[in-house]
Formats: C-alpha cells, sequence, structure tokens
C-alpha cells in the first residue's frame, strides 16, 4: 500500500510540474506508436492557447482535490478508482473549454519543449 500511496504522489506531483497530459477514452494505444516521429505543433492560435490555459486552472483545481484523496485511500483498487475519476474530471473540463484531448495534449507538449510556445502560455496566465 506504502509503495503505491508513493507511486501515485509522485505520478501526481509530476502533474503539478506542468500541463497535464490527459488521455482521450477513444484514443487507441496503437497511436502512440506510429513509425515517424515529427517535430510537436508549435503554431497554436491565441484562442487554442487561451482555452489551454483555462483548461489548466480547471485541471490544477482538480489535481489539488484527488492528491488528498488518493493519499488516503484505504487500498489499492480505491486509489486507482480516485485516480480514474480525477483522470475523467480532467478530460471533462478539457472538452468543456471546446478543446479536443489531441489538441491539449499537443498544446502540452509544445509547452514543455517548445520556448516561445512556452512563453505565449506563460503570458496568458
Amino acid at each position: 500500500m506504502n509503495k503505491l500511496l508513493i507511486s501515485l504522489t509522485a505520478s501526481l506531483a509530476l502533474l503539478a510540474s506542468g500541463p497535464v497530459f490527459a488521455q482521450d477514452e477513444n484514443q487507441q494505444s496503437g497511436d502512440a506508436m506510429q513509425g515517424e516521429q515529427s517535430a510537436p505543433q508549435t503554431d497554436f492560435s491565441d484562442g487554442e492557447l487561451e482555452s489551454f490555459v483555462n483548461a489548466q486552472k480547471g485541471i490544477n483545481e482538480i489535481r489539488d482535490e484527488y492528491m488528498s484523496k488518493i493519499e488516503s485511500a484505504d487500498d489499492q483498487a480505491k486509489a486507482q478508482e480516485l485516480q480514474q475519476e480525477a483522470n475523467d474530471e480532467m478530460v471533462k473540463v478539457i472538452e468543456s473549454e471546446g478543446m479536443e484531448i489531441q489538441t491539449y495534449n499537443s498544446i502540452a507538449t509544445a509547452y514543455n519543449s517548445d520556448p516561445e510556445t512556452r512563453e505565449r502560455v506563460d503570458s496568458m496566465m
């Protein structure tokens, strides 16, 4: 149980350090294994970045709310259930901003790898 809590806490701590990479329920695992890796998209509109910033605020609130719930879970199954619940809530936040999960993840990737995108997003926060 302790190892699970440490693992979950570490995972949530990683989320705290940057944008969340949400998973679309309809996305197949094979999508991530495409043959060629291309440079991340960086030509996002201001509207897309504003939606990303708004979604990120909601995601941070969900992360904060669920971190303590997951840490105090009685067992591994409950902790995993809470983690899935948090992920589902995060997906809802992203979609409520009119964004597709793929677009959100593309911006998050660019935020972490492209200084210009990071500057643009940080200036909107």
